[in-house]
């Protein structure tokens, strides 16, 4: 083993060009021999560059349209010898195998062309196999080679020698690519190939994007990552416009505000305020100022240091009630320079443009460490229309009922269990989060209802002639009853209580209407 080794011989192959002909000319300055395979030698002769063809190293000829030319004894003979070993170096001068100090590979574009929507065909020519057999055969040795797969590192390399802490820097990030590689093609053959929900074995890989300053608290580490594949536009793809870095909770809340955005992606101007992961306030209305006005209403006590998303672009008398109060994260489409003037007063305010507002219905996978294990599951892109209500009381709803019923059982599937959301108008009155049992909830969004009534000088509370949102069936009366004192005149759950004619009876009693969507929604 030695520290500094002199490249003498690289070898070049890459899909991927950028980078490459800079790279070659300073190798060769440096008098280091360069060999290459197909493409990647054409581009360097075409820069005037000398180069040895695989075909010359190894004495046989690229075959079968390329996938046979580096998986040869005198290409892995000269990555795998260790050069201090005295019977590999007797072996590579009995078979006249040289020595190949520096490899710069990167691989076949298979993810890129899962995402384009190629044929099958054409996604299995770009399974790489020489490729990720050289990167590993040199990220083994890297006490004597260099193996790199990344163009920002070809400056490291081009000075013509590496040290052996760059080499093994090199070899981590080399087997990096290849399990991230090959986790995407075990779930693409798994899930898109063999129409298989849950693999028998589930590659999870990622790319590090940052480290973030701490975790939920000071205490813990964080970072974030991107998904290797194609990934969902989101939040992880957001340009930032001002603001100071984000921070786990940032995200995780602004992540919870976005997807509950996503079910109004097409709908009026609409505006989501999140606090701890739990919405407190939504609204649509007919200007997005309108509907954010509305929306704090709900609860303007929670909303103070809360996340804030929109789905129309950011307008200026938008952004100026918003900065009303002190907001961490605002998360738009887009936002017009008024609003960008607005914000930029407010240094420590970040603002994140998304571009694509996600689809709500997309599919996709969750997972959740526990202890021993990891539960995964599909996402919860339930939804419910008109269509699938079924009126369970005497009383039937009014059409303005069934509209506020919808949108708050839009917005229930998004607070944590126990859930429950008063609704009228398009806008929330009451929101009752995370308590281990519903009559609590129910009374806990009430009072918040009447709280907001009194701070912002509302002839009644909001949630009267409300209708109310129960993420799942109400087991006991009390529950509905408490609705019943808040003066809701809706009611929308998922039915199926051993107690639900128990529940009906108590609705007709009040002279409620109620529908059973049969779907619950759930949030832990």
């Amino acid at each position: 083993m030695t520290d500094i080794v002199t490249i003498r011989r690289a070898l070049l192959s890459v899909s991927d060009k950028t980078g490459l002909v800079d790279l070659g000319k300073a190798l060769a300055a440096k008098g280091v021999e360069l060999v290459s395979t197909g493409g990647t030698a054409k581009a360097l002769r075409d820069a005037g560059l000398d180069v040895k063809d695989i075909s010359e190293l190894t004495g046989f000829p690229e075959m079968m349209d390329g996938r046979v030319k580096t998986l040869h004894p005198k290409v892995h003979g000269g990555l795998l010898a260790v050069r201090d070993n005295a019977e590999h170096v007797a072996s590579m001068n009995e078979h006249a195998i040289g020595a190949i100090d520096l490899v710069v590979v990167n691989l076949y574009p298979f993810v890129q062309t899962v995402a384009k929507g190629g044929t099958r065909e054409e996604i299995i020519e770009n399974i790489d196999i020489g490729g990720p057999s050289m990167v590993r055969s040199a990220a083994k040795n890297h006490d004597f080679v260099a193996i790199v797969t990344d163009p920002a590192d070809y400056a490291i390399v081009a000075s013509g020698e590496t040290t052996l802490a760059q080499r093994r820097k090199f070899a981590a990030k080399a087997y990096a690519l290849t399990a991230s590689y090959d986790g995407a093609i075990s779930q693409w053959f798994a899930r898109v190939d063999q129409g298989e929900t849950f693999p028998e074995t589930l590659a999870i890989t990622g790319a590090r994007v940052t480290e973030l300053r701490y975790g939920e608290n000071p205490h813990q580490k964080a970072a974030l990552y991107l998904p290797a594949g194609d990934a969902t536009q989101g939040l992880a793809q957001a340009v930032q416009v001002q603001g100071k870095e984000l921070s786990y909770n940032n995200y995780n809340d602004a992540d919870a505000a976005l997807e509950l955005l996503a079910e109004f992606k097409h709908a009026e101007p609409t505006v989501v305020i999140v606090k701890h992961a739990n919405p407190c306030g939504v609204a649509t209305a007919s200007t997005l100022v309108e509907a954010y006005e509305a929306a704090f209403q709900c609860d303007s006590v929670s909303a103070f240091g809360g996340i804030i998303a929109v789905n129309r672009p950011l307008d200026g008398p938008t952004a100026e009630a918003i900065s009303g109060i002190f907001t961490e994260v605002v998360v738009a489409p887009d936002a017009d320079e008024a609003a960008k003037a607005v914000f930029a007063k407010k240094k420590n305010l970040r603002l994140l443009l998304i571009g694509e507002i996600p689809d709500a219905k997309r599919e996709g996978l969750v997972a959740k460490p526990i202890a021993g294990g990891l539960l995964v599951q599909t996402r919860d892109n339930g939804a419910i229309t008109l269509d699938d209500l079924k009126v369970v009381t005497k009383r039937q709803p009014t059409s303005q009922e069934l509209q506020d019923a919808l949108f708050a059982w839009t917005v229930a599937k998004h607070v944590k269990s126990n859930a429950i959301v008063y609704a009228k108008d398009g806008v929330t009155a009451g929101i009752g989060a995370g308590q281990m049992n519903r009559r609590d909830s129910s009374r806990i969004a009430a009072a918040k209802a009447a709280e907001a009534a009194e701070t912002h000088g509302f002839a009644e509370t909001r949630t009267k002639g409300s209708a109310v949102a129960s993420d799942a069936f109400f087991p006991f009366a009390d529950g509905l009853l408490a609705a019943v004192e808040a003066g809701a005149s809706m009611v929308i759950q998922p039915g199926g209580s051993m107690r639900d004619d128990e529940v009906i009876k108590a609705a007709d009693e009040a002279g409620l209407a109620m529908v059973f969507t049969g779907m619950r929604h759930f949030r832990h």
